[in-house]
């Protein structure tokens, strides 16, 4: 076999007809006969390309409304015959069949199609394509022979293939394998419809079929010894999240920030409707606080732990501005994600070119599933839904809250939902003053909590994201001056530690709802 593999005869069937263009005048260029379909190959022509159509070479015509058109020998002998066997070649040439050197397919847009709930099901039925994958797997199971091309954007590899004499075995394989991943994903993603389709009130499918989108390499994971990549995940709409961020400033993002924006992307979420600034620290929010502007919510998430701030993730829930950028430009920052950043503000930072500037849409799709792997096995999850409404929290003990420190039991309780369990969290005043995380004693996560606050833990409220297991937490809490505390509930010493809520005079409330983070 030569080092590069001729390209004289081709098949092209495209949906997406971007790039066509230029497709068409490499093909002319260089001499190669193509075979096309129906829109495609009057695209094709528009641009001045010479084409015979796939009914001319079966000798029928497209059947069924289109439903066949490819499958026929013809054209799969001419995928699939390996040329290094004597008696494929002589079958090829009794039936008078040309062999094809290169096929161009992309295939219907079902996972578009679908991610409109009120989709036709007729219509996404016929958007289920078959002809397409059929020769796209063909082809690339045939690649010592034939080039596949899935993906408009690798149309510049086959022009440059076409000018430098043909395909090199590499590259035809590296092809085969991103067409069979292509394939792959759109059989799951028909697969995952059709059981959503059938089952609509099922969460769990008997497969769950799993696909990323290689984003980018990282330098490395989690420490520098171990390699890390970043898989873009799309939702039933495409890409979403940070799969869809888009960096406007900085340097590389690292597998560390990654982790670190996703857990200030969560958190700014929920509080998308008021001016919400987040401050995370592997994985932990440090600091949190709503504010009249962005910039003073902002100053009041900074105030909640501003050590533990430096080298920390900002989420911010509205786009940012100029006397933001300013405030946060004063302490060093690895990653600012927010939904926009003002042409001010990217002028005010310039001056950082470290720091990562990230623009992502809060928004995610219903019904996605949380996934993480294990040894030997994945885990799926729905996602927790963080803030929950305080009109249906019991009150236990003590007086009703008022309306500012109900408010500061809610924004606790919000975030204690995105703290590492055992999580324990203290807000006053709009904003958090104390966080204690990821401890194995819940009154341990008390104490941090207090301690950080300092002062400010007199007049707080407190969010525990679970039950208080022994009155100690509590206790240590009312020493310190809080005076309100929510909790989900639900331990077998409830009775205990509401009685030593009482003889603190706290106000204590039971959520009925947990918010383990692990």
């Amino acid at each position: 076999m030569t080092t590069r593999l001729p390209i004289r005869r081709a098949l092209v069937s495209v949906f997406d007809k971007r790039g066509l263009d230029r497709l068409a005048a490499a093909l002319a260029a260089a001499g190669v006969e193509v075979v096309s379909t129906g829109s495609t190959a009057a695209a094709l022509e528009g641009h001045g390309l010479a084409v015979t159509r796939v009914e001319e070479l079966t000798g029928f015509p497209e059947l069924l409304d289109g439903r066949v058109k490819t499958l026929h020998p013809r054209v799969h002998a001419g995928l699939l015959a390996d040329r290094s066997q004597p008696g494929h070649q002589a079958e090829l040439d009794e039936a008078g069949i040309a062999p094809f050197d290169l096929v161009v397919v992309n295939l219907y847009p079902f996972q578009e199609t679908v991610a409109d709930p009120g989709v036709d099901p007729a219509l996404a039925i016929e958007r289920i394509d078959i002809g397409g994958p059929a020769m796209v797997r063909a082809a690339a199971k045939n690649h010592a022979w034939v080039t596949v091309i899935c993906d408009p954007a690798d149309y510049p590899l086959a022009e440059t293939a076409l000018a430098a004499g043909g395909t090199t075995p590499s590259e035809r394989r590296a092809l085969a394998a991103k067409a069979f991943a292509r394939t792959a994903a759109y059989d799951t993603a028909v697969a995952t419809w059709m059981g959503q389709a059938a089952d609509p009130g099922s969460v769990f499918p008997e497969r769950l079929g799993v696909s990323g989108r290689l984003r980018q390499p990282l330098r490395y994971g989690e420490n520098p010894h171990q390699g890390a990549a970043f898989y873009a995940a799309d939702g039933p709409a495409g890409p979403w999240g940070l799969g869809a961020a888009r960096q406007v400033a900085g340097k590389e993002l690292s597998y560390n920030n990654l982790l670190d924006a996703d857990a200030a992307l969560a958190l700014a979420a929920e509080h998308g409707g008021r001016p919400f600034a987040t401050v995370v620290k592997h994985t932990n929010p440090c600091g949190a606080a709503f504010g009249a502007t962005l910039e003073e919510a902002y100053a009041g998430a900074l105030e909640g732990d501003p050590q533990s701030a430096f080298g920390g993730v900002v989420g911010l829930s509205r786009p940012l501005d100029a006397a933001t950028a300013k405030r946060i430009a004063g302490i060093f920052t690895e990653v600012v994600v927010a939904p926009g950043f003002d042409d001010e503000a990217l002028a005010v930072l310039a001056g950082k070119p470290s720091l990562r500037l990230v623009q992502v849409d809060p928004a995610r799709p219903a019904g996605w599933l949380g996934v993480r792997s294990v040894a030997g096995g994945l885990l799926a999850q729905e996602p927790d839904p963080g803030a929950d409404d305080p009109a249906g929290w019991d009150l236990q003990t003590g007086d009703p809250p008022g309306p500012e420190l109900l408010a500061d039991l809610a924004l606790a309780w919000s975030v204690a939902a995105h703290v590492k369990s055992n999580a324990i969290v203290l807000a006053r005043d709009g904003r958090i003053v104390g966080v204690g995380a990821g401890q194995q004693s819940r009154v341990d996560s008390v104490r941090i909590a207090v301690s950080k606050a300092g002062e400010r833990a007199r007049g707080a409220a407190a969010g525990s994201d679970a039950f208080f297991p022994f009155p100690d937490g509590v206790e240590a809490l009312a020493a310190a001056g809080v005076l309100a505390v929510a909790q989900p509930g639900g331990s077998v010493r409830d009775p205990e530690v509401t009685q030593a809520a009482a003889a603190a005079g706290m106000a204590m409330l039971h959520t009925g709802r947990r918010h383990f983070r692990h």
